[in-house]
């Protein structure tokens, strides 16, 4: 399982080896100053958006890699059954979201948002 790391001024998107095959790609990360939002998605399925590629996806159990939609692109790690941690970025960033689930996303979000500029919340706060 993916795990959601803050190092060096960035938040880390650390995949597992076989995930990394799943995504067709390696490990994500933006600038801590690239976050826009940071929340928890109890039914991650639910903020899919557009085409997988590249990627693994099986409807309702699965979707691993980067989807592409008309906004630009998000990044994906999620598993049926598992909330995950959304974490929305500026614009300009490579991706538009992390959608990653892990084992404790409240602990995640909370952890995140330690390391943020006083103000930014989480939309559900």
């Amino acid at each position: 399982m993916a795990k959601v790391e803050v190092a060096g001024g960035r938040v880390e998107v650390v995949l597992s080896q076989k995930e990394r095959l799943a995504a067709l790609r390696g490990d994500v990360s933006a600038a801590l100053g690239e976050i826009v939002d940071v929340r928890v998605s109890p039914h991650p399925f639910g903020e899919l958006r557009g085409i997988r590629a590249p990627g693994t996806g099986v409807p309702g159990v699965i979707a691993i890699g980067t989807w592409r939609h008309r906004g630009g692109k998000d990044f994906v790690a999620i598993y049926r059954g598992r909330p995950a941690v959304v974490v929305t970025l500026a614009p300009d960033s490579e991706f538009e979201r992390f959608i990653i689930g892990v084992e404790d996303p409240d602990e995640t979000v909370a952890g995140i948002l330690a390391h943020l500029p006083r103000g930014l919340t989480t939309s559900g706060s």
